[in-house]
C-alpha cells in the first residue's frame, strides 16, 4: 500500500546534508540525507514519534510539531501546507467530480465573458486535475485546444480524451507534439508533476486524479521519474517558451490568477511586452483568428 506521507518526508531528508544542520558528516551512513533520528532529534520529537509520522500513523501530530519537522526539512510555505495534507487527509468528495470520479467541471457564463473579451493575450481556464476548462481564441490560436481529440471550440471546452476536456499533464507527457511546443520541455514536464503532486495532497480520495496518475505512470517513464520526487508546487507565475508552427518562436510570461467563487479554477494568461517581437506575433495571429483563418491553419497542441 503506497504511503504517499512517508515517501514524501523521505525524499525531504535525502536531500538535506548533515553539515548543512550542523551535523557531523564523517562515517559511513546507509542512508542518503539525514537520518530519520537526526530528524527527530533536530525537531525535538521522539524517534518513535518521528518514525510513527513516517508511517503514517500521526494523523494527530501538532500544529507545532508538523511547523517543527517542516523547519528540519527546509520545507517552504507549499511544501509544508502540503504536509500538513498529508497528515491530515480531507475525505469530502472531490470538487469537480460525481460520485463515479467523472469530471464535471462549470465555468461560469461570467468566467467565460471575461475570456472573450481578453481579445490581446492568450488565456485559459485550469480546473482541477489541469483539465483545461474554457479558453479564448488566442488562448487557442496558441496552443490548439480545440484541435485535441475530441475537438471543441473557443471559449468552449474540449476534449483530452474521449469523454473529457483537453488535459495539460495528458498533452505534456503523452502528446508527441509537446516536445516541439514546449521549447523548455524538461521544465514544463517538472513544473506540471509538482502542480499535480499538490492537487493529490488536497483531494486524496479523488478517483479521476488516481486514474489520470496511473495512466501516465504506466505510459510515461518521465512522469514515473518526476512523481517519484514528491516536488510540490503553486502554479503562480514563470515563463513559457512556445514554438508556433506558424509564427515561430513565442516568448511569454504567464500569470495565474484565482477565479473567485470557484476555488478549484485557475485563470492562466501568457504576456508579452508591447512591441516586443512575441506581442508583433501575437497581433499577427489575432489578426488570423479573427479571420479564421488561424483555427484551420494551427494544428499545435
Amino acid at each position: 500500500m503506497e504511503n504517499t506521507l512517508g515517501d514524501f518526508l523521505r525524499s525531504r531528508r535525502a536531500r538535506i546534508l548533515p553539515e548543512e544542520v550542523g551535523l557531523p558528516s564523517h562515517g559511513r551512513r546507509r542512508v542518503q540525507g539525514l537520518r530519520r533520528e537526526e530528524v527527530a532529534q533536530l525537531a525535538g520529537v521522539s524517534v518513535d514519534y518521528y518514525v510513527r509520522l513516517e508511517q503514517g500513523r500521526g494523523g494527530s501530530a501538532s500544529d507545532a510539531v508538523l511547523d517543527a519537522v517542516a523547519r528540519v526539512l527546509r520545507l517552504d510555505a507549499v511544501e509544508a501546507a502540503h504536509l500538513r495534507s498529508l497528515v491530515r487527509p480531507s475525505r469530502a468528495p472531490a470538487a469537480g467530480t460525481t460520485g463515479r470520479g467523472r469530471a464535471r467541471q462549470q465555468v461560469r457564463p461570467g468566467t467565460r465573458l471575461l475570456l472573450d473579451l481578453m481579445t490581446g493575450v492568450p488565456a485559459f481556464v485550469l480546473g482541477r486535475r489541469m483539465d483545461v476548462l474554457a479558453w479564448n481564441a488566442l488562448g487557442d490560436a496558441v496552443n490548439g485546444f480545440s484541435t485535441r481529440t475530441g475537438g471543441g471550440s473557443a471559449a468552449g471546452g474540449g476534449a483530452g480524451g474521449p469523454d473529457g476536456p483537453p488535459n495539460q499533464a495528458r498533452h505534456a507527457f503523452l502528446d508527441p507534439a509537446a516536445r516541439d511546443h514546449y521549447r523548455q520541455w524538461d521544465a514544463v514536464a517538472a513544473e506540471t508533476v509538482s502542480y499535480l503532486r499538490r492537487d493529490a495532497g488536497l483531494h486524496p480520495e479523488d478517483p479521476a486524479l488516481s486514474t489520470l496518475v496511473g495512466e501516465l505512470s504506466v505510459r510515461s517513464e518521465e512522469f514515473r521519474r518526476l512523481w517519484a520526487d514528491h516536488c510540490v508546487r503553486e502554479k503562480t507565475h514563470g515563463v513559457k517558451l512556445v514554438r508556433h508552427p506558424l509564427v515561430g518562436d513565442l516568448d511569454f510570461g504567464y500569470e495565474t490568477l484565482g477565479v473567485n467563487g470557484s476555488p478549484d479554477q485557475l485563470l492562466v494568461v501568457y504576456t508579452a511586452p508591447v512591441g516586443s517581437p512575441t506581442a508583433q506575433k501575437l497581433a499577427l495571429l489575432a489578426s488570423w483568428t479573427a479571420s479564421g483563418a488561424a483555427s484551420e491553419a494551427s494544428g499545435v497542441s
